[in-house]
């Protein structure tokens, strides 16, 4: 039998083709250099940028620098059973968390793993980290207000749901304060609240779960806690994590809250773990890309248009200053981003004035399209008379005989600044915000004296619930002040006066 050599190959070639590999291909690497929470390894060649690589003991990495011949790889838990020589492996995988319901009312870790002792979350829904931000086609423009029930900032930096507004102030000035005192306020809303904490010290966070779960406002909000006893590297992904859950619900068309407290400590995380890496410091040693860091984190904030399903993330970023420089690198890098800043004066916060709002140096670029008609209308003469007053202040402690416009000016305004101070953890309905703000600024209170002012503004709105409710109910239902509803709340200030 004679066998030429074309129908041997061809015979080869057909069992080429019909063979099924067993062999299970896994792309492995070597640790070269391991310390400070930073490994550097060998092979890996078709390693992706954040891709999870995985260490012996059970131990993850992302990884961050791809360089020509080694990858530089943070780690997202401990180094100390680590050693030169290990062998590590891709994954395949981008680093992701858990998403969806089942994180409500939950305080997890930066990798979304639950903290609380209170079991496991099931879900089977994980999502990537890092993902491009809503284009420009599938936004809206911001319109719909995301009511902080903070006299002060919905009547003159008023924050729409999309919007991104910047908490910044000097430490202990009220920021965290603030940030929670929102979220307190959704408890009537349908807005889902994400409170980021970065770098905070534990006790501070557990203080902060302790107060929203005893006001009921753990119903509606997830915690990610990455603290300062934390890795650099946990630190870095905590805000993205939460960002992530966060759109998971927008996509489902609902309206979230996200809170980053605070972008400082983030930008720090960020600059120890690019120092390890060794890539070259820039402007006040924080690496070139960190205006990319807090930039591809806020883009994310968005209001989507109704055919992408009209849900949106609102950030409430917190930055912490230094002897109030909001000159700062770190600072002017978060403003040019945001939509607007909160400035907390430490001045203003040391004299009583809480929260203590400037209302100079704050803004909202969003202004008006995110209140309703009834507070447009009284914001406007707010920030006027209030500017006013701080002009007529600085100017009048020089001179002693003042004439009686300039005296009733002065008092008018320490009238307002007294009903812009409001206690923590009392958020304001803004139907009772409107009905007070309007009696102060129409000089109803000029006979009440000052130290008397929060008491009268306490009792007062008691007295329009009581007795008065359909007030209430029209500007809850209207959104306007109409000359019916302001008819009804003079008769009503008369008949409280009488008996105050």
């Amino acid at each position: 039998m004679e066998l030429r050599p074309e129908e041997i190959s061809s015979i080869i070639k057909e069992q080429i083709k019909r063979y099924e590999s067993k062999i299970d291909l896994v792309d492995v690497g070597t640790v070269i250099q391991v310390g400070d929470g930073i490994a550097r390894l060998h092979g890996l060649e078709g390693c992706m940028a954040g891709e999870l690589i995985e260490f012996p003991g059970d131990v993850f990495g992302m990884a961050l620098n791809l360089e020509e011949d080694n990858i530089g790889c943070v780690l997202l838990g401990s180094d100390k059973d680590i050693k030169e020589g290990d062998t590590v492996k891709r994954t395949g995988r981008i680093v992701e968390v858990p998403v969806g319901d089942a994180l409500i009312g939950r305080v997890v870790n930066a990798l979304g793993q639950p903290i609380d002792g209170k079991g496991s979350i099931n879900t089977d829904k994980f999502s990537p980290i890092e993902k491009i931000a809503p284009g420009v086609i599938t936004r809206k423009s911001v319109n719909e207000p995301l009511q902080t029930g903070i006299k002060s900032i919905d009547a003159l930096f008023p924050i729409g749901r999309g919007q991104r507004e910047l908490i910044i102030g000097d430490r202990q000035t009220g920021k965290t304060a603030l940030a929670i005192d929102t979220i307190l306020n959704q408890d009537k809303t349908d807005v889902i609240c994400i409170y980021v904490a970065i770098g905070q010290k534990r006790s501070t966070v557990a203080q902060i779960v302790d107060v929203l779960e005893q006001r009921g406002a753990m119903d509606y909000t997830i915690v990610v806690s990455s603290t300062a006893s934390e890795l650099a590297p946990l630190q870095y992904i905590a805000p993205y994590a939460g960002v992530t859950m966060a759109e998971e619900f927008m996509a489902q068309g609902k309206d979230v809250l996200i809170v980053y407290d605070d972008l400082s400590k983030h930008a720090t995380a960020y600059r120890a773990m690019s120092l390890l890496l060794r890539r070259p410091p820039g402007r006040e040693a924080f690496p070139g890309d960190v205006f990319y860091l807090h930039s591809r984190l806020l883009e994310r904030a968005a209001k989507l248009d109704k055919e992408y399903g009209g849900g949106s993330i609102t950030a409430l970023p917190i930055i912490e200053t230094l002897e109030g420089d909001i000159s700062a690198y770190i600072p002017t890098n978060v403003i040019s981003i945001t939509d607007g800043q909160i400035f907390l004066e430490t001045d203003l916060f040391f004299s009583g004035q809480r929260p203590a709002i400037n209302t100079g140096l704050s803004v909202s670029r969003v202004g008006g399209a995110a209140q309703i008609k009834a507070m447009k209308k009284i914001g406007g003469k707010l920030k006027l008379d209030i500017a006013q007053y701080r002009d007529l202040a600085s100017f009048s402690q020089f001179g002693s005989d003042l004439d009686p416009e300039t005296q009733a000016r002065l008092d008018q305004g320490e009238r307002l600044m007294e009903v812009l101070k409001q206690p923590q953890y009392s958020p304001l309905a803004v139907e009772d915000q409107v009905i007070i703000l309007y009696a102060v600024t129409n000089n109803h209170l000029k006979d009440i004296p000052v130290d008397q002012i929060s008491l009268f503004e306490k009792e007062y709105l008691d007295f329009v619930h009581n007795n008065y409710p359909e007030i209430v109910g029209m500007i809850s239902e209207k959104k306007v002040l109409d000359d019916d509803i302001i008819a009804k709340i003079k008769t009503s200030i008369d008949e409280f006066k009488k008996n105050f």
